[in-house]
Protein backbone atom coordinates (compact mmCIF):
# COMPACT_ATOMS: atom_id res chain seq x y z
CA UNK A 1 0.00 0.00 0.00
CA UNK A 2 1.20 3.04 -0.66
CA UNK A 3 1.05 5.44 2.63
CA UNK A 4 0.58 8.39 0.69
CA UNK A 5 -3.08 7.19 -0.77
CA UNK A 6 -5.65 6.12 1.74
CA UNK A 7 -9.15 5.93 2.32
CA UNK A 8 -11.41 7.65 4.69
CA UNK A 9 -11.36 5.47 7.92
CA UNK A 10 -7.07 4.68 7.39
CA UNK A 11 -7.23 8.57 7.17
CA UNK A 12 -8.63 8.42 10.70
CA UNK A 13 -6.55 6.17 11.84
CA UNK A 14 -3.13 7.99 10.81
CA UNK A 15 -4.71 11.04 12.43
CA UNK A 16 -5.17 9.07 15.93
CA UNK A 17 -1.43 7.63 15.24
CA UNK A 18 0.20 11.49 14.14
CA UNK A 19 -1.41 12.70 17.12
CA UNK A 20 0.18 9.78 19.45
CA UNK A 21 4.01 10.72 17.78
CA UNK A 22 3.14 14.17 18.61
CA UNK A 23 2.43 14.03 21.88
CA UNK A 24 6.06 12.36 22.99
CA UNK A 25 7.48 15.69 22.49
CA UNK A 26 7.01 16.64 25.75
CA UNK A 27 9.08 13.62 27.46
CA UNK A 28 11.57 14.17 24.46
CA UNK A 29 12.16 17.31 24.73
CA UNK A 30 13.09 17.66 28.54
CA UNK A 31 16.38 15.06 28.03
CA UNK A 32 17.43 17.93 25.51
CA UNK A 33 19.57 20.33 27.06
CA UNK A 34 19.78 23.02 24.55
CA UNK A 35 17.82 26.28 23.62
CA UNK A 36 14.34 25.46 22.99
CA UNK A 37 14.44 27.32 19.41
CA UNK A 38 17.71 25.41 18.73
CA UNK A 39 15.90 22.38 19.24
CA UNK A 40 12.87 23.63 17.34
CA UNK A 41 15.34 23.93 14.26
CA UNK A 42 17.20 20.99 14.86
CA UNK A 43 13.87 18.97 15.31
CA UNK A 44 12.88 20.12 11.88
CA UNK A 45 16.30 19.39 10.04
CA UNK A 46 15.90 15.62 11.31
CA UNK A 47 12.72 15.59 10.06
CA UNK A 48 13.22 17.05 6.74
CA UNK A 49 15.02 14.40 5.96
CA UNK A 50 13.15 11.39 7.63
CA UNK A 51 10.29 12.61 5.26
CA UNK A 52 12.20 11.86 1.96
CA UNK A 53 13.77 8.88 3.72
CA UNK A 54 10.16 7.38 4.74
CA UNK A 55 8.24 8.33 1.30
CA UNK A 56 11.54 7.85 -0.77
CA UNK A 57 10.58 10.04 -3.25
CA UNK A 58 12.54 13.73 -4.55
CA UNK A 59 9.48 17.08 -3.48
CA UNK A 60 7.51 18.04 -6.01
CA UNK A 61 7.76 21.75 -5.21
CA UNK A 62 5.25 24.17 -7.17
CA UNK A 63 5.82 26.90 -5.25
CA UNK A 64 1.90 27.58 -5.47
CA UNK A 65 0.04 29.53 -2.62
CA UNK A 66 -1.18 26.84 -0.79
CA UNK A 67 2.19 25.48 -0.73
CA UNK A 68 3.93 28.38 0.39
CA UNK A 69 1.47 30.20 2.45
CA UNK A 70 1.12 26.52 4.38
CA UNK A 71 4.73 26.30 4.95
CA UNK A 72 5.09 29.49 6.42
CA UNK A 73 2.04 28.27 8.83
CA UNK A 74 4.53 25.69 9.76
CA UNK A 75 7.21 27.32 10.35
CA UNK A 76 4.85 29.95 12.81
CA UNK A 77 3.17 27.45 14.27
CA UNK A 78 6.21 25.52 15.75
CA UNK A 79 8.48 28.83 16.11
CA UNK A 80 5.07 30.77 17.92
CA UNK A 81 4.35 27.58 20.26
CA UNK A 82 8.02 27.37 21.25
CA UNK A 83 8.46 30.85 22.44
CA UNK A 84 4.85 30.70 23.74
CA UNK A 85 5.65 28.09 26.50
CA UNK A 86 8.73 30.64 27.41
CA UNK A 87 6.06 32.79 28.19
CA UNK A 88 3.51 31.67 29.91
CA UNK A 89 2.54 28.46 31.29
CA UNK A 90 2.39 25.23 29.38
CA UNK A 91 -1.13 24.59 30.09
CA UNK A 92 -2.04 28.15 28.56
CA UNK A 93 0.00 27.35 25.37
CA UNK A 94 -1.20 24.20 24.62
CA UNK A 95 -5.33 25.34 25.26
CA UNK A 96 -4.95 28.82 23.00
CA UNK A 97 -2.84 26.55 20.50
CA UNK A 98 -5.87 24.41 19.92
CA UNK A 99 -8.63 27.07 19.95
CA UNK A 100 -7.31 26.16 15.83
CA UNK A 101 -10.93 24.47 14.99
CA UNK A 102 -12.51 28.00 15.70
CA UNK A 103 -10.84 29.33 12.84
CA UNK A 104 -11.50 26.70 10.65
CA UNK A 105 -14.86 26.23 11.49
CA UNK A 106 -15.52 30.37 10.60
CA UNK A 107 -13.10 30.16 7.22
CA UNK A 108 -13.33 26.65 6.36
CA UNK A 109 -16.18 27.36 3.53
CA UNK A 110 -14.89 30.25 2.51
CA UNK A 111 -11.35 28.79 1.81
CA UNK A 112 -12.31 24.90 0.68
CA UNK A 113 -15.96 24.86 0.51
CA UNK A 114 -16.24 22.97 3.36
CA UNK A 115 -19.73 24.08 5.03
CA UNK A 116 -19.46 24.37 8.76
CA UNK A 117 -23.24 22.88 10.02
CA UNK A 118 -24.76 23.21 13.66
CA UNK A 119 -23.55 19.85 14.55
CA UNK A 120 -19.51 20.81 13.85
CA UNK A 121 -20.26 23.90 16.09
CA UNK A 122 -21.49 21.53 19.05
CA UNK A 123 -18.51 19.25 18.50
CA UNK A 124 -16.19 22.35 18.37
CA UNK A 125 -17.72 23.79 21.65
CA UNK A 126 -17.77 20.83 23.86
CA UNK A 127 -14.34 19.86 22.62
CA UNK A 128 -12.91 23.17 23.64
CA UNK A 129 -14.99 22.68 27.08
CA UNK A 130 -13.53 19.30 27.61
CA UNK A 131 -9.84 20.82 27.03
CA UNK A 132 -10.83 23.59 29.88
CA UNK A 133 -11.39 21.21 32.04
CA UNK A 134 -8.26 18.86 31.09
CA UNK A 135 -6.48 21.82 32.19
CA UNK A 136 -8.55 23.96 34.68
CA UNK A 137 -6.03 23.22 37.68
CA UNK A 138 -3.08 24.22 35.71
CA UNK A 139 -4.11 27.64 33.54
CA UNK A 140 -2.89 30.36 35.25
CA UNK A 141 -3.58 34.21 34.60
CA UNK A 142 -0.91 36.61 33.39
CA UNK A 143 1.96 35.68 30.73
CA UNK A 144 -0.09 38.14 28.62
CA UNK A 145 2.55 38.30 25.59
CA UNK A 146 3.28 34.52 25.86
CA UNK A 147 -1.01 33.74 25.59
CA UNK A 148 -0.88 36.58 22.46
CA UNK A 149 2.23 34.01 20.52
CA UNK A 150 0.08 30.72 21.62
CA UNK A 151 -3.31 32.41 20.55
CA UNK A 152 -1.31 33.45 17.22
CA UNK A 153 0.19 29.87 16.76
CA UNK A 154 -2.97 28.73 16.92
CA UNK A 155 -4.16 30.72 14.12
CA UNK A 156 -0.68 29.13 12.47
CA UNK A 157 -2.17 25.92 12.72
CA UNK A 158 -5.09 26.25 11.60
CA UNK A 159 -3.91 27.99 8.38
CA UNK A 160 -1.33 25.08 8.01
CA UNK A 161 -4.32 22.66 7.81
CA UNK A 162 -6.62 24.88 5.51
CA UNK A 163 -3.66 25.14 3.15
CA UNK A 164 -2.82 21.46 3.40
CA UNK A 165 -6.56 20.59 2.57
CA UNK A 166 -6.14 23.05 -0.37
CA UNK A 167 -3.78 20.38 -1.75
CA UNK A 168 -5.84 17.77 -1.72
CA UNK A 169 -5.60 16.93 -5.30
CA UNK A 170 -2.08 17.28 -5.36
CA UNK A 171 0.45 16.51 -2.64
CA UNK A 172 0.39 18.43 0.98
CA UNK A 173 3.62 16.81 1.90
CA UNK A 174 5.66 19.13 0.12
CA UNK A 175 4.07 21.75 2.49
CA UNK A 176 5.98 20.36 5.45
CA UNK A 177 9.24 19.76 3.73
CA UNK A 178 9.32 23.06 2.85
CA UNK A 179 7.98 24.15 6.49
CA UNK A 180 10.59 22.74 7.65
CA UNK A 181 13.48 24.25 5.78
CA UNK A 182 11.94 27.48 6.57
CA UNK A 183 11.73 26.45 10.81
CA UNK A 184 16.08 25.37 10.31
CA UNK A 185 16.28 28.97 8.65
CA UNK A 186 14.28 30.81 11.42
CA UNK A 187 16.10 28.52 14.35
CA UNK A 188 19.73 28.59 12.52
CA UNK A 189 20.92 31.43 15.09
CA UNK A 190 19.83 29.84 17.68
CA UNK A 191 21.48 26.65 16.57
CA UNK A 192 24.97 28.03 15.97
CA UNK A 193 24.73 30.15 19.16
CA UNK A 194 24.21 27.60 21.52
CA UNK A 195 26.12 24.94 23.55
CA UNK A 196 25.30 21.24 21.70
CA UNK A 197 23.97 18.90 23.80
CA UNK A 198 25.36 15.43 24.94
CA UNK A 199 24.76 12.14 23.14
CA UNK A 200 21.24 11.43 25.35
CA UNK A 201 20.70 14.92 23.82
CA UNK A 202 21.56 13.81 20.02
CA UNK A 203 19.36 10.43 20.19
CA UNK A 204 16.38 12.42 21.70
CA UNK A 205 16.72 15.06 18.70
CA UNK A 206 16.62 12.19 16.22
CA UNK A 207 13.91 10.82 17.60
CA UNK A 208 12.06 14.18 17.52
CA UNK A 209 12.97 14.87 13.73
CA UNK A 210 12.21 11.17 12.38
CA UNK A 211 9.13 9.84 14.46
CA UNK A 212 7.70 12.94 16.53
CA UNK A 213 7.75 15.39 13.56
CA UNK A 214 8.59 13.40 10.11
CA UNK A 215 6.71 10.04 10.23
CA UNK A 216 3.60 12.07 12.12
CA UNK A 217 3.19 14.49 9.34
CA UNK A 218 3.53 11.63 6.58
CA UNK A 219 0.69 10.43 8.63
CA UNK A 220 -0.60 13.64 8.85
CA UNK A 221 -0.55 14.53 4.74
CA UNK A 222 -1.78 11.42 3.80
CA UNK A 223 -4.83 11.70 6.12
CA UNK A 224 -5.54 15.21 5.13
CA UNK A 225 -6.40 14.37 2.05
CA UNK A 226 -9.17 12.09 2.87
CA UNK A 227 -11.19 13.96 5.69
CA UNK A 228 -12.59 17.71 5.89
CA UNK A 229 -10.35 20.15 7.63
CA UNK A 230 -12.25 20.43 10.83
CA UNK A 231 -11.86 16.65 10.87
CA UNK A 232 -8.08 17.26 10.45
CA UNK A 233 -7.89 19.04 13.53
CA UNK A 234 -10.18 18.26 15.85
CA UNK A 235 -9.29 14.20 16.32
CA UNK A 236 -5.65 15.28 16.97
CA UNK A 237 -6.93 17.44 19.42
CA UNK A 238 -6.33 14.17 21.66
CA UNK A 239 -2.85 14.74 21.81
CA UNK A 240 -2.25 16.91 24.84
CA UNK A 241 -4.59 15.02 26.30
CA UNK A 242 -1.85 11.91 26.01
CA UNK A 243 0.96 14.12 27.85
CA UNK A 244 -0.58 13.15 31.47
CA UNK A 245 -0.68 9.59 30.33
CA UNK A 246 3.20 9.56 29.28
CA UNK A 247 3.78 11.07 32.72
CA UNK A 248 1.30 8.33 34.57
CA UNK A 249 3.18 5.52 32.70
CA UNK A 250 7.06 6.82 33.33
CA UNK A 251 6.36 9.26 36.54
CA UNK A 252 3.49 7.19 38.44
CA UNK A 253 1.60 11.10 38.71
CA UNK A 254 -2.18 10.63 38.80
CA UNK A 255 -4.53 13.44 36.60
CA UNK A 256 -7.15 14.86 38.75
CA UNK A 257 -10.74 14.21 38.38
CA UNK A 258 -11.40 17.17 36.47
CA UNK A 259 -8.67 16.24 33.70
CA UNK A 260 -10.66 12.72 33.95
CA UNK A 261 -13.82 14.59 33.31
CA UNK A 262 -12.92 16.91 30.83
CA UNK A 263 -10.28 14.35 28.71
CA UNK A 264 -13.61 11.90 28.47
CA UNK A 265 -15.70 14.95 27.17
CA UNK A 266 -13.13 15.46 24.05
CA UNK A 267 -12.97 12.02 23.42
CA UNK A 268 -16.05 11.03 23.50
CA UNK A 269 -17.02 14.13 21.13
CA UNK A 270 -14.16 13.53 18.73
CA UNK A 271 -15.44 9.54 18.47
CA UNK A 272 -19.26 10.66 18.09
CA UNK A 273 -18.17 13.56 15.55
CA UNK A 274 -16.14 10.80 13.49
CA UNK A 275 -18.91 7.92 13.46
CA UNK A 276 -21.78 10.45 12.51
CA UNK A 277 -19.27 11.53 9.45
CA UNK A 278 -18.62 8.39 8.52
CA UNK A 279 -22.34 6.92 8.35
CA UNK A 280 -22.83 6.96 4.55
CA UNK A 281 -25.72 9.76 3.44
CA UNK A 282 -25.99 11.34 6.63
CA UNK A 283 -25.06 15.34 6.67
CA UNK A 284 -25.68 16.27 10.29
Amino acid sequence: MNILTVNRRRAILFLVAAAVLWSTGGLLIKIIDWHPLAIAGGRSAVAAVAILIITRRRPFLTWSFPQVGGALCYAGTVALFVAATKLTTAANAILLQYTAPIYIALFGYRFLKERTTRFDWLIVTATLGGMCLFFLDDLAAGGAWGNCLAILSGISFAGLILCMRKQKDGSPLETVILGNIFTVLICLPFILSSTPPGPAGWFALLLLGFFQLGLSYVLYAAAVKSVTALEAVLVPVIEPLLNPVWVFLFLGEIPGPWAILGGAMVIGSITAYSSVKAIPGVRP
